[in-house]
């Protein structure tokens, strides 16, 4: 097994390994370069419903969706679509999986089975990297702050865009979840600090006025937005990826229209965030 860095700021690829096979040793190295990179991406995988079900049950307690269509009879399994007809795909700007919870979910782990010939790909972005660029006087102003989250406006019955998306997305009755976390959160795993906004699901930071939270949520978003803190990764059939959304963001572009593109997702539940 080889593990080696995707890019400087997030991600690493894992090379020459089996998941269905991991030794105990193994795993744990697995779970250690999670740790320190935010985000693994293994080729060459080949697995069943099953097997992926098993590789996610090592991580923990499985989060069902509650908003994404199911596969038929693994209702672990959320499907992330898009037909060759349709325009709208799932994940199409920056965002972090589950923030609008109470207790995030720890990590996603997506299984690509059919990608488009071109286009297709997901971006990635580190966010401690992005925090530990900011100036001192941008982390005295952001240190104790808190946003709240919410997912109303993405998966609700008013909003337009799952309107749009049509039976992809179900349950929008029971959307209108809401939380406040940190603006600046320490990992509990890597004691890293990171910013946990995200234009996705970040409402507001609380305690603001609308104007100046707009306004340094969108200096916040802005410096994330370079691509120095970014991961590119190219799927193929096959491919494997487990992301931490505690510490980074991603963003699947849609720019292969007229292709389908099937992946399979898994979420694995999280913990209360300090």
């Amino acid at each position: 097994m080889q593990i080696s860095k995707a890019s400087e700021a997030v991600g690493a690829i894992v090379e020459d390994v089996d998941v269905t096979k991991l030794s105990d040793q193994q795993f744990a190295e697995v779970r250690a370069a999670f740790r320190d990179h935010g985000a693994l991406f293994f080729r060459d995988q080949n697995l069943s419903p099953e097997a992926h079900i098993a590789f996610a049950e090592r991580w923990g307690p499985i989060d069902l969706n509650r908003f994404f269509k199911r596969r038929e009879g693994y209702p672990e399994i959320a499907e992330v679509l898009k037909e060759a007809d349709q325009q709208l795909n799932i994940g199409g700007g920056w965002h972090t999986d589950h923030s609008y919870d109470e207790a995030p979910a720890m990590g996603s782990i997506l299984y690509a089975l059919e990608i488009p010939p071109s286009g297709g790909d997901t971006l990635f972005a580190g966010m401690a990297a992005a925090y530990a660029a900011l100036d001192d006087d941008m982390k005295a102003r952001i240190g104790n702050l808190k946003a709240r989250h919410g997912n109303a406006h993405v998966f609700g019955e008013e909003s337009e865009y799952r309107k749009a998306i049509g039976d992809r997305y179900t349950n929008a009755d029971q959307a209108g979840q809401t939380a406040i976390h940190p603006v600046v959160l320490t990992h509990p795993d890597s004691g890293l600090k990171g910013l946990y906004v995200n234009p996705g699901f970040t409402l507001e930071i609380v305690d603001l006025e609308p104007e100046e939270s707009t306004d340094l949520l969108q200096q916040l978003y802005a410096h994330i937005m370079q691509d120095r803190f970014h991961y590119r990764h190219k799927w193929r059939a096959g491919d494997l990826a487990i992301w931490d959304n505690r510490s980074t963001w991603h963003y699947a572009l849609n720019d292969y229209h007229g292709h389908r593109r099937y992946l399979n997702r898994i979420t694995i539940e999280g913990v209360t965030l300090g």
